[in-house]
């Protein structure tokens, strides 16, 4: 009897979370095999104080009541940053909510990225130009959507990979399943990331999983797993990299786990002190991505302080332009609402569009006879 087509021992994780940086910026002995280049980690932290700067800016928009709501990746930066670093152009990013610093690192403009958290557009950018999925809601739909891109990708004799972000509640969603059986079954070219950032909202891992680590759960579809540590840069390009130059080789889908914090609330309405201890937010603030990188590229020579100026004034420019941007008010166009539905609208909607621009204009015919009364 022929045994099935994966090898269980490759498809295991490591023990531990792979690391080639420690907290204080220290190559361990993991990166004696080698270190990712250092114009790739600076262009890399570059990425990070970008992603930092634009978290807060995103933020103080929400308070200012320029964005309706915003989910932020504080503190998940590395996360964010290795995942749009390690594809081509010829690639796809599909995001969650939270992952819109990623979408910027793709080079999605960041007033775009954050309309759909301010209401104006359906996706807020062009999907097709940076190859960027739209950012949803909805736990884990993306995942059954990127895994088709990838196999038609495949169909058609393409090099595509595509990489699929999630969080680890995202893992205990249906569609997360389904994505990756479907994957493993027609050897997708997909790399599966679940940024670990230990809630689901309120909800610790532990409550969700009785599993070793979320990168176990490929073994059960065939897919081969591996975790690392989520605040490492370093370790996060080596390890996302390794598994899409796999994927893109024919090796199949590949899951990748990266074990970082949420450092700041779910969202602009979640009280984080109803359910985690200050401590707790403590020790992982002691594992800042950026710190740890920082430290390390100053110890090499690569970072001075007038370098690190640069980047700051850098993500300060992004940071402005994202506040200008979302300051102005935007005209909607009711015709939207319709425009877009189908490539070819139906009876129905260019039914209901007559009437809402016969409502429209009887608004401002009653507008301008008023306006007309009260000049007399």
């Amino acid at each position: 009897m022929t045994s099935m087509t994966s090898d269980a021992d490759r498809m295991l994780p490591s023990r531990e979370p792979v690391m080639l940086l420690d907290p204080d910026g220290r190559p361990t002995v993991a990166a004696r095999a080698g270190l990712p280049a250092s114009e790739e980690l600076l262009r890399g932290l570059a990425g990070m104080v970008v992603a930092r700067r634009f978290n807060e800016q995103a933020s103080a928009l929400v308070r200012q009541g320029r964005l309706a709501v915003y989910p932020s990746s504080y503190g998940q930066e590395a996360c964010q940053v290795a995942a749009a670093q390690v594809l081509t152009g010829e690639d796809w990013l599909f995001p969650t909510y939270r992952d819109t610093a990623a979408a910027v690192a793709r080079g999605v403009d960041p007033v775009e990225v954050l309309g759909l958290l301010k209401g104006d557009w359906h996706s807020g950018y062009d999907p097709y130009e940076r190859h960027v999925a739209p950012l949803t809601t909805p736990l884990a739909t993306q995942l059954p959507h990127a895994v088709g891109v990838a196999h038609a990708a495949r169909l058609r004799g393409e090099r595509t990979v595509v990489l699929a972000m999630c969080g680890d509640g995202g893992t205990s969603e249906g569609d997360f399943h389904e994505a990756l059986n479907f994957a493993a079954v027609f050897r997708a070219p997909v790399v599966f990331f679940v940024q670990n950032n230990q809630y689901a909202i309120s909800v610790p891992l532990a409550r969700q999983s009785a599993a070793p680590s979320l990168a176990h759960k490929g073994v059960g579809y065939g897919i081969p797993g591996e975790h690392v540590d989520g605040n490492d840069l370093a370790a996060l390009l080596d390890v996302l990299s390794g598994a899409v130059g796999r994927a893109r080789a024919g090796e199949g889908p590949q899951l990748v786990e990266g074990r970082t914090y949420r450092m700041q609330a779910h969202t602009n309405a979640d009280d984080a002190t109803r359910y985690r201890a200050d401590d707790e937010v403590a020790a992982w603030a002691a594992k800042d991505p950026l710190v740890r990188l920082e430290a390390y590229l100053r110890t090499e020579g690569v970072l001075d302080d007038a370098r690190a100026a640069d980047l700051t004034e850098a993500a300060e420019q992004v940071a402005r332009r994202t506040r200008d941007g979302l300051n102005q008010d935007v005209e909607p166009d009711p015709d939207d609402l319709f425009r877009f539905v189908y490539s070819q609208p139906t009876p129905q909607l260019v039914e209901q569009l007559a009437v809402v621009r016969d409502e429209i204009s009887r608004d401002e015919q009653s507008r301008d006879e008023q306006s007309r009364e009260e000049t007399r």
